[in-house]
């Protein structure tokens, strides 16, 4: 069944990249695969049941195109559907023979039970190109999985790197700084976890992170007892 169609989803917002591989189709096709790919984005954090229900129609249009199976993924992981969305990553993956989205796949696994996989994930050939932004979300889901398995301390050492001093107030920064901060206080380093909350609140200019105040919270712990 063909979901309805926002009536700001028009298929010339879509990304110039997408839109060159959507030329392997027909031209009414490829509009029509375009506009509920329009419609993911415009509902994918809001409503991402509806924007699962466009990925998956513009899946059943186009399955042999990457960017809609990753699509599909994507919208597949926001509505918490981590079998599907693991599928549909791998599947966009071997269609392109690019390694996309890593810390989603990765972070599917551990939700599926599966932290061995998230950690294969995060030591594969893929994963040594990744940089930044990518990169740190990949450590993070990889110290989540660590903590999975009860290793706290490889899970702070999951998250180290010189990338933590990175000078800015990056988003991507301020949950690396936040992960690290938060793997060091279960691994029972209370002082050094106030320094790195600390430190994540400063690069957290958007507000994303509870930062100040779990630095705050664990100084009045750690000074009463």
């Amino acid at each position: 069944m063909r979901p309805e169609l926002p009536a700001a989803a028009e298929s010339g917002e879509l990304d110039a990249a997408v839109r060159r591989e959507l030329n392997t189709l027909p031209k009414g096709l490829a509009e029509l695969v375009a506009t509920h790919l329009v419609a993911i984005g415009q509902t994918i954090d809001e409503d991402p049941e509806t924007a699962l229900a466009h990925a998956r129609f513009a899946r059943s249009r186009a399955s042999r195109v990457a960017a809609v199976r990753e699509a599909a993924g994507l919208a597949a992981y926001h509505a918490a559907e981590w079998s599907e969305a693991v599928g549909e990553l791998r599947a966009a993956k071997r269609l392109s023979g690019r390694g996309t989205h890593l810390a989603v796949l990765a972070d599917c696994e551990r939700a599926l039970g599966r932290p061995q996989r998230a950690l294969e994930v995060a030591r594969s050939a893929e994963a040594e190109g990744l940089t930044g932004a990518e990169a740190a979300e990949l450590r993070i889901v990889a110290a989540g999985a660590r903590r999975d398995l009860g290793q706290f301390d490889a899970a702070v050492v999951a998250l180290q790197g010189p990338d933590l001093e990175t000078d800015g107030s990056q988003p991507w920064l301020a949950r690396l700084r936040y992960a690290y901060a938060d793997n060091l206080l279960a691994a029972g380093r209370a002082e050094d976890a106030i320094r790195w909350f600390l430190a994540a609140a400063d690069a957290d200019d958007e507000g994303e992170t509870d930062a100040a105040e779990r630095a705050a919270e664990l100084g009045d712990r750690t000074a009463e007892s």
